[in-house]
């Protein structure tokens, strides 16, 4: 019993050993990616952002077309998008 013991021991060592060295080459790729990671997490944080506001994202939009196109552009941007809309709803009724 105690050979058996001492064997369990010290396989359970060079298993621990295994883990460190493995817990060691995780913090380097980790702290690699730590920059590309960032990255991303400030864009989640951009689109929650947005999400959460959608009438920003609607007055924004509509700044850039009067800039773009002046009131006459609004208004047929406006058209546009009203017509789009009924089209699809009657559509998806039909359907």
């Amino acid at each position: 019993m105690n050979d058996r013991m001492f064997a369990l021991r010290q396989r359970r060592g060079e298993l621990l050993a295994k883990i460190d060295v493995q817990r060691g080459q995780l913090a380097g790729i980790a702290s690699s990616w730590k920059g590309q990671l960032a990255i991303a997490d400030q864009g989640l944080a951009v689109v929650r952002f947005f999400r959460a506001h959608p009438l920003l994202i609607a007055g924004l939009s509509v700044f850039v077309v009067v800039r773009r196109r002046g009131g006459a552009g609004l208004i047929s941007s406006a058209l546009m998008i009203l017509r789009s809309y009924r089209f699809l709803t009657g559509f998806l009724q039909k359907h």
